[in-house]
């Protein structure tokens, strides 16, 4: 399937990505308001190279070198040295779906008609990410002012025929890409490099990439938080909908509603309604706080994003309208640098909440359950280490929860006085996101293998569905084998979505 998506500058959402994030099909088009203003905008720039007006980016030097004026013939040699000389990025590549992402983002900022760039080459740009042609981005290199300047840089140089693409999934030189596509290079006229390196569309790709994930997994940790209550025979008292209107978040709401349809007929918490339990632990009771928390978390990254997908994020800014020309600072990565530290702080909580319930389920002197959840413990380790496994992952994503947002670091000879470290707060996100799907998989695994001790009751109507699907993937332990293959199996129930899939058929939308 094909979808078709139409930028406009102004209108793109986070559905509409999705299918560019999932690497799926994607055929982008223009529309003709768009094109519009991209001609209003270009007309602008070609008026001030015509006067030879000193205008920052169109025919003066860059950053520091902001007052050195630029010969009318060597305003197309300003471009290209520009996009060459910023292709500083290290690290290990980008994966293509996040430089695809970052391409649609970076296509929707210019077409809104602020940055003077030529409507041949929006043409272009559709092309390249028509035909598949995706360039090689390195990670590293960005602090997320002036942009994303030098992973942009290398987006741009590859369709100069400059360092490595991807085209139709195949890696090769940009140079080699070109040709097999049988088009000629990018030249680039005044004030266009500026243009495709002056934005924060990199940061974007990968935390756009994160946000979905996370959307996903806020519903997954509700279905495997409602396995693990049934299979420690815990109580859905915590999840009534009065107490959450005590409470009085939404997503503490969100949370006890979801859990509630999944415990819905529970046969498991029906027999032992009248136990002289007075108390669950707190990572099963306050669920809801915590799950809820990081839900109320979430929805504020996404009301940031909204936004932020069609801001404009050039330098300098053209405003046909008046015929202005004005230098600001849209470029700065910082509302995409707070909140990626906000989104990967509340991931670090439901990591840290889910390990504690594994811990509940093999440790059989709070269980009641065989140790480590093996019927023969002492010959057989159980769950043991995968229990170790999720403490060491919950642990890592204490370092990497150190904000990015409030370091700085001056560049470009103190022009560039404070950044945002935008780039690397969606790095972080994306890897503690890494690490607590994990998490979730571990206990997804623990709880499913725990109720194997309590199968004569039927479980709730969610927690049953994903108790059968854990079946579909991975056996019950009935004595020690190869762990590392199950715990991936669990991982890719969560993260391809099939666990939430197949839980929503029985019990209806959940809420993230």
């Amino acid at each position: 399937m094909t979808h078709k998506l139409s930028l406009d500058g102004r209108s793109l959402n986070l559905p509409d990505l999705a299918p560019v994030i999932r690497g799926e099909t994607v055929e982008l088009s223009v529309t003709e308001a768009a094109r519009d203003a991209v001609r209003a905008a270009r007309n602008l720039v070609d008026q001030h190279v015509e006067s030879g007006n000193a205008v920052y980016g169109l025919t003066t030097g860059f950053g520091k070198l902001k007052n050195v004026a630029i010969e009318r013939g060597d305003l197309a040699q300003l471009q290209e040295n520009l996009i060459v000389s910023h292709c500083c990025g290290v690290g290990d590549d980008m994966p293509v779906n996040e430089v695809r992402t970052a391409q649609v983002l970076r296509l929707n900022g210019l077409v809104r008609g602020n940055s003077g760039i030529r409507v041949e080459l929006v043409d272009r740009l559709l092309e390249f990410f028509n035909r598949g042609f995706v360039p090689r981005v390195p990670q590293q290199g960005s602090v997320g002012a002036s942009g994303d300047l030098a992973p942009l840089a290398h987006m741009t140089a590859s369709y100069m025929g400059h360092g490595g693409a991807t085209l139709e999934g195949q890696a090769m030189t940009a140079r080699e890409a070109l040709e097999k596509m049988g088009v000629p290079p990018v030249e680039l006229a005044a004030k266009e490099g500026l243009a495709l390196i002056n934005g924060t569309e990199i940061s974007k790709g990968v935390s756009l990439g994160v946000i979905l994930r996370a959307a996903n997994l806020s519903r997954a940790a509700d279905i495997i938080v409602a396995l693990s209550i049934e299979a420690l025979k815990g109580s859905r008292l915590p999840f009534q909908q009065r107490l959450a209107e005590l409470k009085g978040h939404p997503g503490h709401f969100r949370t006890a509603s979801n859990v509630t349809a999944l415990l819905a007929n529970s046969g498991v918490i029906e027999s032992h309604a009248g136990c002289d339990r007075v108390q669950d632990p707190y990572s099963l009771r306050c669920a809801p706080q915590v799950h809820g928390a990081y839900k109320s978390a979430l929805a504020h990254v996404c009301e940031i994003f909204s936004t932020e997908i069609n801001g404009v994020t050039d330098n300098p800014v053209l405003f046909p309208d008046t015929g202005d020309v004005v230098s600001a600072g849209l470029f700065h990565g910082a509302p995409v640098s707070m909140v990626m530290d906000y989104l990967g702080l509340a991931m670090c909580s439901i990591a840290n909440i889910s390990e504690r319930r594994t811990e509940q389920l093999v440790n059989p002197d709070l269980s009641g359950m065989p140790a480590f959840l093996t019927n023969r413990p002492g010959l057989n380790s159980g769950m043991m280490i995968a229990q170790v496994a999720a403490a060491a992952l919950a642990s890592e994503n204490k370092v990497y929860a150190h904000p990015a947002s409030v370091d700085t670091i001056p560049t470009s000879a103190n022009q560039e006085d404070h950044v945002p470290m935008a780039a690397t707060a969606a790095r972080k996100a994306r890897t503690i996101c890494d690490n607590t799907e994990r998490v979730l998989a571990i206990e997804y695994l623990c709880a499913a293998q725990a109720r194997e001790f309590n199968l004569d009751a039927r479980g709730g109507d969610g927690a049953e569905a994903a108790h059968k699907l854990m079946r579909t993937r991975v056996e019950p332990l009935e004595e020690d084998r190869y762990l590392a293959d199950d715990i991936e199996a669990a991982r890719q129930l969560i993260v391809s979505g099939d666990l939430v899939r197949a839980v929503e058929e029985v019990v209806g939308p959940l809420e993230s």
